[in-house]
């Protein structure tokens, strides 16, 4: 009977026994965690699209950290009050976010902002 399995450097690529998937533990600084805990925790932060990471590198827009923080707590909240598509105004940038992807979807600065017309948003938070 022929092998079945799928080798890539003379390892074996097995399948998860979806009983255990996501909780096997993983030694990590204090304590242990599970891959779903990773997973579920990166689930949780904004993304950027490839066109709203183009006109940050090209409006030369940069999010701290702590900004990164506050968007993420922002779209936990328009979440919560049913948001779908959102405008997030931020230290003088406008970015517009979807709230059910957690995606931004682009990004202006203020002074580009002046004669642009959002459209298809039905929410808006200032920061």
């Amino acid at each position: 009977m022929a092998d079945s399995r799928i080798y890539f450097n003379t390892q074996p690529i097995l399948s998860l026994n979806p009983i255990t998937a996501g909780k096997q533990k993983i030694q990590h600084g204090s304590g242990n965690i599970t891959f779903g805990d990773i997973l579920s925790e990166a689930q949780k932060k904004v993304s950027f699209s490839h066109h709203a990471w183009n006109r940050l590198q090209e409006r030369n827009i940069n999010l701290s950290d702590t900004d990164l923080e506050k968007l993420d707590n922002t779209v936990d909240k328009l979440a919560q009050k049913g948001a779908r598509e959102s405008l997030v105004y931020m230290k003088d940038v406008a970015l517009v976010v979807s709230v059910t992807n957690r995606t931004v979807i682009t990004a202006m600065d203020g002074t580009r902002g002046n004669e642009n017309i959002i459209t298809n948003i039905d929410s808006a938070a200032i920061l």
